[in-house]
């Protein structure tokens, strides 16, 4: 930890949750003119969501799956995120969903939260990241959320900080 009065380098990160579930991600795929493609596992409502910062200059990242995306999650991903890096002031930008801007949040001293205006994930970097995932994921089938948590676990862990920036 710094000590009182001394200067802190500044850290910027960009935020977001991204929402993984049993029903498919469907993309374009090559077959015979009528033809549409088959899954062999049935849909699924189940459902998890990760929440994630990465630091766009260097590609540094911080990833944590929680069941829900509301207040309490994100206060807990918040106070994960905190440990991380406490010697460092660290700007986080994020969406303005209703969860990160509650009242109820309690922010660590080292954090500072940066909103982007309304309705504008394109300004958001991280979004690219979610947007590579789900590709990956394209007519994956998974059997059971733990297999599909397990799959994009593995996904996030072979992201190298030199392919997010």
């Amino acid at each position: 930890m710094l000590q009182p009065g001394a200067e802190r380098p500044v850290r910027i990160f960009c935020e977001d949750a991204s929402r993984f579930g049993l029903w498919p991600i469907q993309r374009r795929r090559l077959t015979l003119t009528g033809v549409k493609p088959l899954g062999t596992v049935p849909y699924g409502v189940e459902n998890f969501y990760v929440y994630g910062a990465v630091e766009p200059t260097t590609g540094e990242h911080f990833f944590l799956e929680l069941p829900s995306l509301n207040t309490i999650n994100f206060q807990m991903f918040l106070n994960e995120f905190g440990h991380h890096d406490q010697d460092t002031l660290n700007m986080v930008v994020m969406d303005n969903g209703s969860c990160q801007k509650a009242k109820s949040l309690v922010i660590p001293e080292h954090i500072v939260c940066l909103f982007l205006p309304p309705y504008s994930p394109e300004l958001n970097p991280i979004e690219r990241l979610w947007q590579d995932v789900k590709a990956q994921l394209a007519w994956v089938l998974a059997a059971s959320i733990d297999e599909l948590a397990h799959r994009v676990a593995k996904i996030l862990t072979q992201y190298a900080t030199a392919a997010i920036r």
